[in-house]
């Protein structure tokens, strides 16, 4: 079931980019690692990504939408699986898990049309 409006996506997009590269200051793991590192790194592409996407919030269209979603999908199953990809799961987990869940969560419950589209299509005012 996809509930949230795009608008309300790009606003979260921006919002947990900024998280996911503050993260490892805030919780203590920036240590010049891969914990660091891949979360650090997968917030600037969500933030570069959101900057560049089909949608209300953005700075050029490049990206469409649905396309977004799969890659937010994508960066969330990363996030997921990442302690134990890259080999730091005996000291950081939860924070990756967490962030990567939610992310996996925004992307499969937006809607995959831009909320301003779907009100000219219909005929309601914008």
């Amino acid at each position: 079931m996809r509930f949230i409006p795009s608008r309300v996506h790009a606003m979260l997009d921006y919002g947990a980019g900024l998280v996911l590269i503050a993260l490892p200051y805030l919780v203590g793991f920036a240590d010049g690692t891969a914990a660091q590192y891949v979360m650090q790194a997968v917030g600037a592409a969500l933030l570069l990504m959101s900057l560049c996407t089909d949608y209300e919030l953005s700075a050029v269209k490049l990206v469409p939408l649905p396309v977004h979603l799969g890659a937010d999908v994508a960066a969330g199953l990363l996030l997921v699986v990442s302690p134990w990809l890259f080999g730091f799961a005996d000291r950081v987990t939860w924070p990756h898990v967490v962030m990567g869940v939610l992310e996996i969560g925004a992307g499969l419950t937006t809607r995959a049309a831009r909320d301003d589209r779907i009100a000219t299509s219909t005929g309601a005012a914008a």
